[in-house]
């Protein structure tokens, strides 16, 4: 069965996340208003939830109809093969979002949607109840208006794919591991082509990127440490899971050594960040040291730095931070081969760094407005291929 699927993606991954779908088989997927549409069966909904490196979440889209009233709502929704997806014991929760709609009481609207599939259920499935025990599987169903149009969706991940399954302990402002993985691939590190080149995050705290840095060089797929809502449907066949953690096995590189190396100043973190990385079975692969971001050196001629240093709105007074990132400039321009890749939200940052950035992107850290600012080293002089 062929579905039409949606991925959320953070705002400015777009791009990178089509990337990574296009290097899993998947050549046709536009974006539209912060979601990459695509079509696929159980297999792909199985592939995507495993392998896909930084999209939020795959949404299986059940309907699209426009809506300006409850009883249209209600109508639009109980149309919907609800008993090709749900049973009687289905656990059915409710999320969604209104903008720029005439329906613009969210909660109202769930409510609505969610006694039109009970009523299609009870229907269909000839029950004669009104009301489920809702004791099954979870399945979380997203009724999204945007301009008086409503898109039904049903939840294939669950929880969002961030959430890999090996960071469990809490520090200070963490990088969510889907933005991490975009930060990589958006960067010049590709282990596969480029070997043993190193890779360095200065400021890596709970050791998010130099875990997910780990992961893509020893091809170890996401989800792999995680399960998924639709795992638990019976509509979903068990064979496309089963395939899909089969490929994931096999696909791990078991003889590369990548160089990988995670510098904070605080102990804790470091030592989280070690407790973390043990738990994505990649902590063999990585150095963690505790160390100083500003006597950072390197006896490598070329690599690739990527940090989310602190920012003043989180962590500490903005005037530190400016202070440490024109030591971090300093630092850098010590390493004038190496590519560097800087996420932060401070104001005018490549004034106190030192040096313009040769490309800069907006994203968003935890609703924060930041910057990544690329800085391209020289290509080694090998092949003439750049490293």
């Amino acid at each position: 069965m062929i579905m039409k699927l949606l991925i959320p993606v953070a705002f400015g991954l777009e791009q990178t996340t089509k990337r990574q779908l296009f290097s899993l088989g998947f050549d046709r997927a536009p974006a539209e208003n912060g979601r990459i549409e695509l079509d696929g069966d159980w297999n792909a909904v199985a592939k995507l939830n495993l392998f896909l490196r930084s999209g939020e979440r795959v949404l299986i889209r059940l309907a699209k109809f426009p809506a300006r009233t409850f009883d249209e709502l209600y109508e639009g929704v109980y149309a919907i093969e609800w008993e090709n997806y749900l049973t009687m014991e289905s656990k059915i929760l409710m999320d969604g979002k209104s903008v720029q709609s005439t329906l613009a009481a969210v909660k109202a609207a769930g409510g609505v949607a969610k006694k039109a599939i009970i009523r299609r259920l009870s229907d269909k499935l000839r029950t004669g109840r009104k009301t489920f025990a809702e004791t099954g599987a979870r399945s979380i169903v997203g009724v999204s208006i945007f301009k008086d149009e409503v898109t039904v969706t049903l939840d294939a991940s669950g929880d969002g794919l961030h959430k890999r399954g090996y960071r469990s302990l809490a520090y200070s402002a963490p990088l969510k591991e889907t933005l991490a993985a975009g930060l990589i691939d958006e960067s010049f590190y590709n282990p596969d082509r480029d070997g043993e080149k190193p890779f360095a995050d200065l400021f890596c705290g709970s050791g998010t990127l130099p875990i997910e840095a780990a992961m893509k060089a020893l091809h170890i797929a996401p989800g792999v440490n995680r399960t998924f809502d639709f795992e638990h449907w019976a509509c979903a066949p068990k064979a496309a899971i089963a395939q899909a953690r089969e490929e994931a096995k096999d696909s791990v590189l078991r003889g590369v050594k990548p160089d990988i190396y995670g510098g904070d100043i605080n102990p804790e973190a470091i030592s989280i960040a070690k407790y973390h990385a043990k738990r994505a079975g990649v902590e063999k692969y990585i150095r963690f040291e505790v160390a100083d971001a500003r006597k950072f050196t390197s006896e490598n001629k070329y690599g690739v730095l990527i940090s989310n240093p602190p920012y003043g709105e989180r962590l500490s007074d903005e005037t530190q931070v400016r202070s440490l990132m024109r030591e971090l400039g300093k630092t850098f321009r010590a390493l004038p081969d190496w590519n560097a890749y800087i996420l932060t939200s401070l104001p005018e940052f490549e004034r106190y760094f030192g040096k313009s950035a040769d490309k800069k992107k907006k994203l968003y850290n935890a609703n924060l407005l930041c910057g990544l600012y690329a800085y391209f080293g020289k290509p080694p002089k090998t092949d003439g291929k750049r490293r």
